[in-house]
């Protein structure tokens, strides 16, 4: 069984030796492959050229054996494919061209079907990525969430308390809900689009879930991810991250993703246990201890691992991105315990 195989089988709920594995967002500063590429390209270009994407995503797995390569791009292809653009802000955070204020701007977004062009360049890094990993190893496509993309086109950028979309949800019901439905049909289209061009899962990252109150993120967003599941091929492997929904997480299990990726703030085995079996799970290492030693990433690794031992549909991970602090020694303590558990 191939690392593909492995990753699908986990994704099944099949029992393995051991489960797949693979970092989320696992490319990034913490190598210095990746900071010398940076030096040279800003993180925009490295995005929107196909052959550097395809380098960036492939540098952790020339490094370590991970099960799975998840494609080098951002949640924001979506807004700017739309005709919101945005830019890292120097002191940090995310700021867009511009921030929603009226239906009006909403109107003005372009339509879905023009996402599938002004995105190509995806597609082309996955026909790059595709011809590369031979079918060894599992290829990830991914997105944000509809509400995690309106969290940012609303606030006009990276947010603390965010009071602009809080705002419009409680207060103009159908002006937010002109704005899901183009985004969910946006990302309908580039999913579809990333299927089309060979990718073996997806996942949707619904990073700011957990900032909305308990009771309504329903409406606000497992609502708009159930459609997008729902119109996408039946059985492809849907994975859903939403940090800071532990309840919501049942919920979640019913909206058609086979596999809820849980942040660390949860206990994995008792998640497990509590979700239906034809769920995979993935996690939930907190990302803080690969800033830490090798001996306690391999303990904390190998406790996580004992904790799920018997279950199936397992796939390991993070809790979280991994930092630029990251240590490459405490990576490849990870790794090892991972790949030689028994």
């Amino acid at each position: 069984m191939n690392s593909r195989e492995r990753f699908l089988a986990a994704c099944a709920c099949q029992p393995l030796d051991r489960p797949p594995l693979w970092i989320m967002r696992q490319a990034g500063r913490y190598l210095p492959e990746y900071r010398a590429l940076k030096a040279r390209s800003s993180f925009l270009e490295m995005v929107r050229t196909p052959s550097l994407a395809a380098e960036v995503t492939l540098q952790p797995l020339h490094r370590f054996a991970l099960d799975a390569a998840i494609l080098f791009s951002d949640i924001l292809v979506i807004p700017e494919a739309l005709g919101q653009g945005y830019r890292f802000r120097d002191e940090g955070g995310i700021a867009m061209e511009f921030r929603l204020e009226n239906t009006a701007q909403i109107d003005a977004l372009a339509p879905a079907n023009a996402v599938p062009e002004r995105l190509r360049y995806v597609a082309d890094t996955l026909a790059l990525l595709k011809k590369e990993l031979a079918g060894n190893k599992a290829l990830l496509g991914f997105g944000g969430s509809p509400w995690t993309l309106a969290t940012y086109m609303v606030e006009g950028g990276s947010s603390e308390e965010f009071e602009r979309i809080k705002q419009l949800f409680y207060t103009d019901r159908p002006t937010f809900d002109q704005l899901l439905e183009k985004l969910t049909a946006a990302l309908i289209a580039y999913f579809r689009m990333q299927i089309a061009a060979g990718v073996d899962a997806i996942q949707i990252f619904d990073s700011w879930g957990g900032i909305i109150a308990g009771p309504d993120y329903e409406a606000a967003s497992l609502q708009w991810i159930r459609r997008i599941v729902t119109a996408l091929p039946r059985d492809f492997p849907i994975i859903l991250y939403a940090k800071g929904t532990a309840p919501q997480l049942m919920d979640q299990a019913f909206c058609g993703a086979r596999v809820l990726s849980v942040d660390w703030t949860n206990d994995l085995a008792i998640v497990r246990r509590t979700l239906p079996g034809n769920v995979a799970v993935q996690g939930n290492l907190d990302p803080v201890l690969l800033n830490t030693t090798p001996a306690i990433v391999q303990r904390e690794t190998a406790r996580l691992l004992e904790s799920m031992r018997g279950t199936a549909g397992h796939i390991f991970n993070l809790g979280h991105g991994i930092l630029p602090q990251a240590r490459l020694e405490c990576v490849e303590a990870l790794v090892t315990t991972v790949t030689t558990w028994k």
